[in-house]
């Protein structure tokens, strides 16, 4: 079976934003108070608590501009946390989730159409090693499927 890692945002880029960088869309992120109803930090991976202080941007997960590069919303801690450190394991707080969406990515940074499927979290994991399985495969993102937002990256370990 295919080992997993599970890539949150890097801590430089995280640190850039908190420290009044711009996002995907050139703006600097908005500060907000959690409500607490599933707003997961994209660098810890884990749910900001309600009334806790989050950041809210736009983000392009892809390395360039091109047609399949999607902008989406995502939040941050506006406070420091750690960064994701269990690579092998799916994030705690996407139990929380009924489903997600998994979709591959080849070297080119483009959808691999017939890849994308919704799957409850307790199958993440065995879904997407056998996605990885294929050669066409460089990448997954695991998105909300209900809004599409990004969530995390997955690569082979």
């Amino acid at each position: 079976m295919t080992t997993l890692r599970v890539v949150a945002l890097h801590s430089e880029t995280v640190k850039d934003l908190r420290n009044g960088g711009r996002d995907a869309n050139g703006q600097r992120p908005e500060r907000q108070l959690s409500d607490g109803g599933g707003n997961p930090c994209r660098h810890c991976l884990d749910d900001i608590g309600a009334e806790e202080p989050m950041l809210v941007l736009a983000h392009r997960p892809f390395p360039a501009a091109q047609p399949y590069a999607e902008v989406g919303p995502l939040f941050l801690h506006a406070e420091a946390c750690p960064r994701y450190a269990q690579e092998t394991a799916v994030p705690a707080y996407l139990g929380k989730r009924e489903a997600v969406l998994i979709r591959g990515y080849g070297a080119d940074d483009r959808i691999v159409y017939g890849t994308g499927q919704s799957v409850a979290p307790k199958d993440i994991e065995a879904v997407s090693a056998k996605v990885l399985e294929r050669p066409d495969i460089a990448y997954l993102h695991v998105r909300s499927a209900s809004n599409n937002c990004y969530q995390f990256r997955i690569e082979r370990g």
